[in-house]
């Protein structure tokens, strides 16, 4: 038997985020050309299983250290689509401070139920104001109190501060250094900006492609509109995207990511959310390219298929279940 460290225990839930594994696509990319090869980084593995652990961390933390908030005494107020919201809260359980979410009421279900399971308070907001009527509900109950603090994920340099820190990184480390293309969905913007700044000096050749819907396809100079895609496609260009660094936009429709990311699920063994099958679509199609032959496709994950059960991505799957008979 393997000696055990004794050194090898975390002090806190907050010090296992991050160090997410790299894997290697061997199924979904035999349809059609495939030339290249496609990594996908499962960021499901962090404790809250999405990549939205990282700037809840961070955010907290520096803010904590700038003395913005105090343990016990600052309410943390966020707009967000489900997976900051989880982050955030289980930050601010461990930390010790009081979290209202607000988010529009077609979030998920399951993303809910794990917000009032770490004690949040959730505010829902009309899904036809989209992100922009959750930002606007956040505003309103911080001037309602009186020690309240909106991190503002999609403005907040600790967001894309992060990912140049950690998750990029983590990216160069795990890949030796070979990495073609960089393939990330836009939310807040900061994970392609993060670890495309991290990245790119060390790889000047390295081209970063954005993700987007192609219902509402604002990066690309479209009009927004709505689309299935949680968690991507705010419908505005963050401040926190720096379009300088992104190379080129891919837009994907939200069937073609909700097919995708059913395949991960019975093809690969890997269980995601929807804007994860919008990034392996995306990944696919560079990788599809005949000048891409033999080169590397690394594309992010953002979150585990365990918070999507209610949605349209494994609603048939669920009446299916809840239609089960004993035998």
């Amino acid at each position: 038997m393997e000696e055990q460290s004794e050194n090898n225990i975390a002090n806190s839930i907050l010090d296992v985020i991050g160090r997410t594994p790299l894997v290697k696509l061997n199924k979904v990319v035999k349809d059609g050309n495939v030339v290249a090869e496609v990594v996908v980084k499962l960021e499901s593995q962090n404790p809250g299983s999405s990549v939205k652990d990282r700037i809840a961390y961070n955010m907290i933390r520096e803010a904590e250290a700038r003395g913005d908030i105090i343990p016990n005494l600052t309410t943390i107020v966020e707009p967000t689509s489900g997976n900051t919201g989880i982050g955030l809260a289980m930050v601010c359980a461990s930390l010790g401070y009081k979290l209202i979410v607000t988010m529009p009421d077609t979030m998920s279900m399951e993303r809910r139920v794990v917000l009032l399971a770490f004690g949040a308070q959730v505010v829902l907001t009309p899904a036809a104001k989209g992100v922009k009527g959750a930002v606007e509900k956040a505003e309103e109950i911080k001037r309602s109190l009186q020690h309240a603090f909106i991190p503002q994920q999609f403005e907040n340099s600790d967001n894309p501060q992060v990912h140049r820190e950690t998750t990029g990184p983590e990216i160069w480390k795990d890949t030796g250094g070979k990495i073609d293309f960089f393939v990330s969905g836009v939310g807040t913007g900061g994970t392609l900006t993060g670890c495309a700044q991290y990245l790119k000096p060390l790889n000047p050749e390295l081209k970063v492609v954005a993700v987007e819907p192609s219902e509402s396809p604002v990066i690309s100079g479209g009009s927004p509109g709505p689309h299935k895609i949680q968690g991507i496609g705010a419908g505005f260009i963050p401040k926190n995207l720096a379009t300088n660094e992104v190379d080129e936009v891919v837009t994907v429709s939200s069937e073609q990511a909700i097919e995708m990311a059913r395949r991960l699920a019975k093809e690969e063994g890997i269980f995601c959310g929807i804007s994860s099958g919008a990034a392996v679509t995306a990944a696919i199609q560079v990788a599809s390219r005949p000048e891409n032959a033999g080169k590397r496709v690394v594309c992010i994950l953002p979150s585990f298929g365990e918070r999507y059960l209610s949605t349209i991505l494994f609603q048939d799957l669920w009446n299916e279940a809840q239609a089960m008979k004993a035998e």
